[in-house]
């Protein structure tokens, strides 16, 4: 990726807050497409109309700072032309379940095979999706798939631990007590082996818990 600036740019100048807010899905039938993120388990924001040409529905996704828009004459674009939208979970095959449960159509959970070109429908790491989670349980790897009427394409991402420099450590958060649960439990996991390693109990595993969970949200050196 090129990482070259346009000329007197400088690519690490503060230019203020640019929130990611909306991102507009082309659908065919604005009802048809409310039910279906209705049954998601989204939070409805807002539904309204000019009563004749015009209709707009927002939707939220939980835990999400960014909402979808649908509606009537919205957007140029076909309906079921939006793919890729990726929904990032902290445990894919809990929120694969969830949606089951509310019977949504999901795709068994796959990871990729280093290939980038191939028969399956293309996604973040290539075209051939191998069945089952990344047996390195790495984070970004392991993927579930799913779409909505028309065919718009969303893909749940499993993200547990973030590259550097993705998320300001000075202000990390939770999206949900879903979020946090298993945040907490990934750290008594390996608080579990920081004891064992140092053949004592740790009587400051709640300092040690903190460093682990912020560390491992953005993507920093992890505490042994």
């Amino acid at each position: 990726m090129s990482t070259n600036a346009a000329p007197g740019i400088n690519p690490t100048a503060a230019t203020g807050d640019m929130k990611f807010e909306i991102v507009v899905i082309p659908v065919s039938d604005a009802d048809r497409a409310k039910a279906f993120y209705t049954k998601l388990g989204w939070r409805l924001d807002a539904d309204f109309d000019n009563g004749k040409d015009f209709r707009v529905i927002q939707f939220t996704p939980p835990g999400s700072g960014c909402s979808v828009i649908f509606g009537q004459n919205v957007t140029p674009a076909p309906p079921g032309s939006a793919q890729g939208l990726y929904l990032i979970v902290a445990d894919i095959a809990a929120a694969r379940k969830a949606l089951l449960e509310r019977g949504v159509q999901v795709s068994d959970v796959f990871h990729n095979a280093g290939v980038y070109a191939g028969k399956d429908e293309t996604y973040l790491f290539g075209s051939v999706r191998v069945s089952g989670p990344d047996p390195e349980h790495r984070s970004y790897r392991s993927f579930a798939s799913l779409k909505d009427p028309d065919g718009n394409g969303w893909l749940l991402q499993e993200i547990t631990t973030r590259l550097p420099g993705r998320i300001d450590a000075a202000t990390t958060t939770f999206a949900s007590a879903s979020d946090l649960a298993n945040a907490m439990r990934r750290a008594e996991a390996a608080h579990g082996e920081h004891e064992k390693r140092t053949g004592a109990r740790d009587a400051n595993w709640s300092d040690w818990y903190a460093k682990y969970m912020v560390a491992e949200q953005v993507g920093t050196e992890l505490p042994k």
